[in-house]
């Protein structure tokens, strides 16, 4: 069933000169990328699953020897065919169709003053030597300096998967080895969801815990970092008309040289209907200010848009897009204890350094909340059968 609907869908994608435009033949190729993986799983589970009959006959053999190696052969087939299961079960859990878009990474300095920007200016670091270890592509497309060098008030970075439309979410691998019980580096996984899927997660406010270079008597300061991750909407998504665009232009301040200076090269948009404003001189040329613009505008009417529909759908629903809350600390840097602790999982790691650059540390942090994300859906969905199965047997006793 899941390979005829892989290839019904295939084959629609591929017709050629479909009617439906650029809209539906996205959202067909969307389809494919999920439904193809899907059933290549399933026959996989399917011929282990008739390896290992096969092997009950071996597990009977007079000779020992044969007997232990079907018995660990036995095992690792277990093993794959669990992993499998899982990745299925997942499947059937309802999914945030924007999970494998690309996103738009803002941090603002919160509390905590110059020490605030200073640790901001170390998380972009950070998030761009973790999107350059995927190969994804990194792009500053807005940044306001701190006075101290290295601080950062606010920046807003577009993060895509600069090798083209790989793996969508819930894409699963041959051999359904990508849940490693919970203590995962987040790399197979992370590609497999897809970069706003990745770094959603990540929203929430960011707390560092150490002594400031202008702390005289060494006492511990604590600031935070505000992250939001945003996806990044295709022009089809979010229509934007020139009748409620206010496009004005001035000259931009602040360092940059002396053509930053003396040409209106900053451009602020105002999207009259909802009230939103966009301002953007980070490049020096007009024109690239305002692509910038334009592109974080759509990004924030396509968020609010979506927070509309949110609101709107059930409570099982909502928990499974994995909104995180936007003035909740999930995580914590100690640096004079060299430790990590998010607060969602309880996970603490002495190994701040690796974290910092984006390593194995921020992997598995990451790793280890997706998979306690994924129990938790795996629970929901359990008790939603259930509930289904207890009232079909409850109709079906009163038509008794």
């Amino acid at each position: 069933m899941l390979a005829g609907s892989a290839g019904d869908v295939g084959a629609e994608g591929g017709g050629g000169s479909g009617g439906g435009g650029v809209t539906a033949r996205r959202d067909v190729g969307r389809e494919y990328s999920l439904l193809k993986p899907l059933a290549t799983a399933y026959e996989r589970l399917l011929r282990v699953r008739r390896e290992l009959e096969d092997l009950a006959a071996l597990l009977k053999d007079p000779d020992s020897r044969v007997r232990a190696m079907a018995e660990e052969e036995g095992r690792e087939l277990q093993q794959q065919a669990a992993g499998l299961t899982r990745r299925l079960l997942l499947a059937l859990v309802p999914r945030d169709p924007r999970d494998g878009r690309a996103a738009l990474l803002e941090m603002r300095a919160g509390a905590g003053g110059q020490e605030a920007a200073l640790f901001c200016g170390e998380l972009l670091e950070m998030y761009r030597k973790f999107a350059m270890s995927r190969g994804w592509s990194w792009q500053v497309v807005e940044l306001t300096a701190s006075e101290v060098p290295g601080g950062v008030k606010h920046v807003v970075a577009a993060v895509a998967d600069g090798r083209g439309a790989g793996r969508r979410a819930g894409e699963i691998g041959d051999g359904g080895e990508g849940y490693d019980g919970g203590e995962g580096n987040g790399d197979q996984d992370g590609d497999a969801i897809g970069v706003y899927g990745t770094l959603l997660p990540e929203s929430g406010v960011h707390r560092v815990q150490r002594v400031p270079v202008t702390e005289a008597q060494g006492r511990v300061h604590t600031s935070t970092v505000a992250v939001v991750v945003l996806p990044q909407a295709d022009e089809v998504d979010v229509k934007l008309r020139d009748e409620d665009l206010r496009i004005e232009t001035m000259r931009a301040s602040g360092a940059g040289g002396q053509h930053v200076n003396v040409t209106d090269s900053a451009v602020r948009i105002t999207h009259v209907p909802t009230g939103l404003v966009v301002s953007c001189q980070n490049e020096r040329s007009q024109h690239l200010n305002r692509a910038a613009a334009l592109k974080i505008l759509r990004a924030r009417l396509y968020d609010l848009e979506m927070q509309k529909r949110a609101k709107e759908m059930d409570e099982q629903r909502s928990a499974l897009v994995a909104s995180a809350d936007r003035s909740e600390r999930i995580r914590t840097y100690n640096f004079p204890q060299g430790r990590v602790t998010d607060h969602r999982t309880h996970l603490t790691l002495h190994d701040l350094d690796s974290v910092l650059v984006g390593g194995e540390g921020l992997q598995r942090l990451m790793g280890v909340l997706r998979a306690a994300r994924e129990e938790e859906a795996l629970r929901r969905l359990g008790e939603q059968e259930e509930a289904a199965a207890a009232g079909a047997a409850a109709e079906g006793r009163k038509r008794r």
